[in-house]
């Protein structure tokens, strides 16, 4: 019986390798939820500057302000990303230099 509370067909981590395990998932569950309020802050704006009175269909000008305004976000939204990657990495490089 005190063999089936041993794994050793599973290898462990070490503390480091666990940390950076827990820390790779809550980056990844933090994109996740950061890319679902994109969309839904995308959504809720731009169907509400495009659609002024909702029926069953759209009309193509709708279609065409929503396409449009749902592009512009997502512009914004990248460059707004590279701008803070770019920031977060030299920041980072500072830090590891001392120089910050």
């Amino acid at each position: 019986m005190s063999d089936f509370f041993k794994s050793a067909s599973v290898p462990r981590l070490d503390a480091a390798a666990q940390k950076e395990a827990v820390m790779n998932s809550i980056r990844s569950e933090i994109a996740l939820v950061n890319a679902q309020e994109l969309m839904n802050k995308t959504n809720e704006k731009c169907f509400a500057k495009c659609v002024l009175k909702p029926g069953t269909s759209l009309s193509s000008s709708e279609e065409t302000c929503l396409a449009r305004c749902m592009d512009r976000y997502m512009e914004a939204f990248n460059v707004v990303s590279r701008s803070y990657t770019q920031r977060i990495s030299k920041e980072s490089n500072q830090m590891r230099e001392g120089t910050l």
